[in-house]
């Protein structure tokens, strides 16, 4: 099994600058992608970004250029460093492993760590 545990979130005014950590541990060898996850209130969660143990990035199109993944050795941290947010990037930020056949998360999810854009 894999524990995931999220942290960095807060306050933030718009324009501003967060970096999200996850830290794997457990079986971690088996992980092959890592990704963030995002949800609003009244909104199902979504996958905001992911990388590859090969270090490939993906991202959602509201987020790119703005967002960027990157991961510790062996995928036992990953980040999300988020810059330019805005109002609309607030929500609880949950990281995850993929199943790679489904692209769909695979572990359980975490407590996730709330990102409030607010003036």
């Amino acid at each position: 099994q894999v524990q995931l545990v999220e942290s960095g979130g807060g306050l933030v005014q718009p324009g501003g600058s967060l970096r999200l950590s996850c830290a794997a541990s457990g079986s971690i060898f088996s992980i092959n992608v890592m990704g963030w996850y995002r949800q609003a209130p009244g909104k199902q969660r979504e996958l905001v970004a992911r990388i590859s143990k090969g270090g490939t990035t993906n991202y959602a199109d509201s987020v790119k250029g703005r967002f960027t993944i990157s991961r510790g050795g062996a995928m036992s941290t990953v980040y999300l460093q988020m810059n330019s947010l805005k109002p609309e990037d607030t929500a609880v930020y949950y990281c995850n492993y993929l199943d790679v056949f489904t692209m769909r998360a695979a572990g359980s999810w975490g407590q996730g760590t709330q990102v409030t854009v607010s003036s």
